[in-house]
Parts: structure tokens; C-alpha cells; sequence
């Protein structure tokens, strides 16, 4: 028990020292996430298409 209550003080200090970040930067980072995530997304999902495309014309020979 006496670890877990040095883990947890320990943790403590720890999260005392993050800088965390204003409410603008938080929002900004958040939707630069947002954005990347979908462009991604949007990225594999065309990819996805064209190698489907390429593989039924493959296919459609057999």
C-alpha cells in the first residue's frame, strides 16, 4: 500500500508541473486534429477506390 501512495503523490508532482494549454490553443490543436483525421481518412478511403477500381478490372478478365 505504501507504494501506491508514493505512486499517487509522485503523480501529483508530476501533473503540477504540465503546462497546460489556454483554452484557444486547446481549441485550434483540436481542430487541426479534427482536420487531419479527415483528410486522412478521406486519403485511404480514395486510395481505397482506385486500388478497387484496378482489382475489378483484374478480375473482370478471369
Amino acid at each position: 500500500m505504501n507504494k501506491v501512495q508514493a505512486y499517487i503523490t509522485d503523480v501529483n508532482k508530476e501533473m503540477r508541473k504540465v503546462n497546460w494549454p489556454d483554452r484557444p490553443e486547446l481549441i485550434s490543436n483540436t481542430l487541426i486534429t479534427i482536420g487531419a483525421t479527415i483528410g486522412a481518412a478521406l486519403y485511404i478511403y480514395g486510395v481505397d477506390q482506385v486500388v478497387s477500381s484496378i482489382l475489378e478490372v483484374i478480375y473482370s478478365f478471369a
